[in-house]
């Protein structure tokens, strides 16, 4: 871990902490999610590199210690993926091999929708492309199938998230989140809120103390409202993605989910991804691969496993 170098990259009217170690050609950026940070991706990072990558992960706006601009109308996935533009231009970085996991999952889509020309590749895990319904957004959708207590509703109100995971020491609160295996859609009354997440019996072995501490110790500093305003940006994101409703992932893709993933339960979720529905949105998708026994948090749960998929993806792109 001590080799891997960290910088902060001027870009898109933010700071960014980028955490990065290997040199050459063969870039691959990495695309953390909630309530993640670079940190994520440390396993990736270590083996990737040694078979002779660049491996280059942000916090993301308004995680870590990259910049947080306060207002959610900041958090789109245009701003997001600008900031990403800017970041490989700050870097002179033509096109990298691109992979994300939650919502890095999301805005990896959305850069290889906005900007294919700067992705070589995609590996993308957990959530899967979501065409743009010209209908209604995302959040709507949610709300009418799960209500307004699903936690993407739940996290709209400014303050009012926040305030429950306060009630929470920070460190158990991210082993709750990190270590949860209900299939269930996430939904917590106001009454009972998220302190209702089960605690683990114990941690896992792939996620120890150390872990939740670094981790922790980033989110006491910067506080949760960052991360949040992907969520409360939902709309907006919708409002003005609307130029590209119709389009299609046109980067030669890889997708990967845990079979025990709450994405995967959600309602038609399995017929998208493993009839090959997924295909008419995302032409040049080559694989969709269920790995067993595995949850949402894949990259850090099975880091040997991901880390294989990947480079037997885009070792031969």
């Amino acid at each position: 871990m001590e080799k891997i170098e960290h910088t902060t990259v001027p870009t898109n009217g933010i700071n960014m902490h980028v955490a990065s170690i290997g040199a050459g050609p063969r870039a691959i950026l990495f695309l953390h999610g909630f309530p993640e940070l670079w940190y994520s991706w440390r396993h990736q990072l270590l083996s990737l590199s040694s078979l002779g990558y660049r491996c280059i992960a942000p916090d993301l706006r308004g995680y870590g210690d990259t910049d947080c601009p306060a207002p959610a109308a900041q958090y789109s996935s245009l701003h997001i993926v600008g900031d990403l533009v800017g970041l490989l231009d700050a870097l002179e970085i033509q096109q990298v091999f691109l992979v994300g996991h939650d919502w890095g999952a999301i805005i990896a889509w959305h850069l290889c929708l906005f900007r294919p020309d700067r992705v070589k590749a995609l590996v993308n895990t957990s959530v899967p492309f979501s065409p743009r319904n010209p209908k209604a957004s995302l959040l709507a959708g949610l709300r009418a199938a799960f209500g307004d207590d699903f936690y993407m509703c739940r996290f709209q109100e400014v303050g009012e998230a926040e305030a429950d995971f306060a009630k929470v020491e920070t460190g158990k609160l991210l082993a709750k989140i990190l270590t949860s295996r209900s299939p269930k859609p996430p939904c917590f009354p106001k009454h009972v809120g998220f302190s209702a997440i089960p605690d683990p019996p114990a941690l896992p072995p792939w996620l120890t103390q150390e872990d939740i501490d670094y981790a922790a110790a980033k989110f006491d500093k910067t506080g949760f409202t960052g991360a949040l305003n992907y969520y409360r940006s939902i709309d907006l994101s919708w409002e003005l993605m609307g130029p590209w409703t119709g389009a299609k992932v046109n980067v030669a893709t890889k997708f990967m989910v845990g079979e025990l993933d709450l994405t995967l339960n959600f309602p038609r979720m399995k017929d998208y991804l493993l009839s090959g529905a997924m295909k008419e949105d995302v032409p040049l998708l080559e694989d969709v691969v269920v790995l067993k026994g595995v949850g949402h948090f894949l990259n850090e749960e099975s880091p040997q496993e991901v880390t294989n998929h990947i480079h037997d993806f885009f070792k031969d792109k």
